[in-house]
């Protein structure tokens, strides 16, 4: 069994994965050719196997949810970051336009008035 989901590594960086669920990998003892100690399990194996697998699954999953949780989040701060930007530039543009337009209407006024007045002149 495997699961897919986006791994959060940052804000603007996520990577989808695969993982592994099932079967579960057993770490090896760490010593070739050791002896197996055969060990007492208090309650027996398959009831701590009972008991612990739903809590497994569980919490894996809800990692996983997480980490995709966080990448969402991650990229919308991003992408609203970036209109942000995108909208503070475009009002910059857009009252440089409006104010050479003003300055032109103002300009043209202007010419008007002194044109009507050098033409009362004489």
């Amino acid at each position: 069994v495997q699961i897919a989901f986006n791994e959060f590594r940052s804000a603007i960086s996520q990577i989808v994965r695969f993982e592994k669920m099932f079967p579960i990998a057993l770490e090896s003892s760490g010593e070739a050719g050791g002896d197996d100690i055969d060990y007492l399990y208090e309650p027996s194996r398959g009831e701590i196997l009972a008991t612990l697998l739903p809590k497994y699954v569980q919490t894996e999953i809800l990692r996983v949810l997480l980490e995709s949780v966080a990448g969402e989040h991650g990229a919308r701060m991003t992408a609203m970051d970036s209109a942000t930007n995108n909208s503070v530039d475009m009002i910059s543009r857009l009252t440089l336009q409006m104010n050479r337009a003003r300055q032109a209407t103002i300009t043209t006024e202007l010419t008007e008035i002194v044109s009507g007045a050098e033409a009362l002149k004489g």
